[in-house]
């Protein structure tokens, strides 16, 4: 029975009418009542899913109009990331949280939500429940800015370029940007969608930058040797094929199509993976942490755009 309804769950993580959302709380549902039956197999098997799901996903990106909007706001973006990271390692060592869930989440935050996360969780070599945790916490504060960011938008009269430039860079995945400024308006969701495009980007440095820091914190440790970020490379050699040779547009599409969900499959098996127990371990502070840290992102960079400051 057990062995059937995982089958089941898979299956219809396959469909479109699952997110990514959905497979991860799916998967935590299952490991909550009846336990994960292919628990060695998922689990063996999670990493490398994620590693090709990111590569597969560089596919969907055209670098060329991507680099024009990331260049015009290189200044905010780096000052921006840098923000979130100060404020992250803040509320980290305020809270005692995990290191690496702190990591996760404060990425997340800064960058693009689930696909940072994705990104950096097999550079620090994080446990599934470390991923399973951050990934919850920002699936909940993207549902929650699906009415809260067009509410407060239409009270402070906010224009639809200001609010598709503060859903860009205050919102977590792309796909609740989308959704938060379909609400708002047609313009709202072209500047927002081109905005948290080019932001998606800077995985690549980020990652980078994680891998280096990383390695030097566990050698002055003397543990285990950092993960380097190769999969990253294969990121960006898919974008850059797809942009470069036009003829593969169509492929690309449909590659990143197959990565997306092959992305909420690896959602659904790291859920699977989280027990109760490691649950209870962490407790509340990872949510704290990130909703703390969402809220001071996303009013700094609303008072920023009011201010005309960014633009």
């Amino acid at each position: 029975m057990k062995k059937i309804l995982f089958i089941l769950i898979l299956i219809f993580c396959l469909t479109p009418w699952c997110s990514s959302a959905i497979a991860l709380f799916l998967g935590l549902a299952l490991s909550f009542t009846v336990g994960n039956p292919f628990s060695t197999l998922t689990k063996k098997h999670t990493s490398t899913l994620l590693q090709y799901s990111v590569i597969g996903l560089g596919a969907g990106m055209n670098l060329k109009v991507v680099s024009i909007v990331g260049l015009q706001g290189i200044g905010y973006t780096v000052t921006g990331i840098a923000f979130t990271g100060l404020i992250g390692w803040l509320f980290f060592k305020l809270l005692k949280t995990s290191n690496k869930v702190s990591i996760l989440i404060t990425a997340g935050t800064a960058i693009c939500g689930g696909s940072a996360i994705a990104a950096i969780s097999p550079i620090i070599s994080a446990e599934d429940h470390d991923i399973s945790i951050s990934l919850a916490t920002v699936f909940i504060l993207n549902a929650a800015a699906l009415f809260i960011f067009p509410t407060i938008g239409h009270a402070l009269s906010l224009s639809q370029h200001q609010f598709g430039l503060w859903a860009a860079l205050a919102i977590h995945d792309t796909s609740s940007v989308v959704g938060a400024s379909m609400q708002y308006g047609s313009d709202a969701l072209q500047i927002a969608t081109t905005v948290k495009l080019a932001r998606a980007l800077w995985i690549i440095p980020v990652s980078f930058l994680v891998a280096i820091i990383m390695r030097r914190v566990e050698k002055s440790k003397e543990s285990k040797k950092i993960k380097k970020p190769w999969f990253i490379l294969g990121f960006i050699l898919m974008a850059a094929l797809v942009t470069w040779v036009p003829s593969l547009e169509l492929t690309g599409h449909q590659i990143a199509s197959i990565a997306k969900k092959a992305l909420v499959v690896t959602l659904f098996f790291i859920g699977s993976g989280l027990s109760l127990n490691s649950l209870k371990e962490v407790g509340v502070k990872p949510l704290v942490l990130g909703m703390g840290l969402w809220i001071i992102v996303a009013s700094t960079t609303l008072y920023l755009i009011k201010l005309n400051i960014i633009h």
